[in-house]
């Protein structure tokens, strides 16, 4: 399993090419489990993908004025 974190805001910002990140997921072995993360993903990435979710907050510590701490949130 490979984890890529926030690879989404790569493609979303211009870091990374979305064509590179089609043509990785492309030639990846077949055994390797890719987890990719972030949001925005686009259509053709949501194409190739195997599962995609949508995660929506309906809880968290900052809507009762909670900074985000060290360990928990980053």
């Amino acid at each position: 399993m490979l984890v890529l974190d926030e690879i989404l805001i790569s493609v979303r910002d211009g870091t990374l090419a979305e064509t590179e990140l089609l043509e990785f997921i492309a030639l990846k072995p077949f055994n390797l489990e890719l987890v990719l993360t972030g949001r925005g993903a686009s259509d053709g990435l949501i194409e190739v993908a195997d599962y995609v979710s949508y995660i929506q907050k309906v809880k968290h510590p900052y809507d009762r004025k909670i900074k985000s701490r060290q360990g928990i949130e980053f």
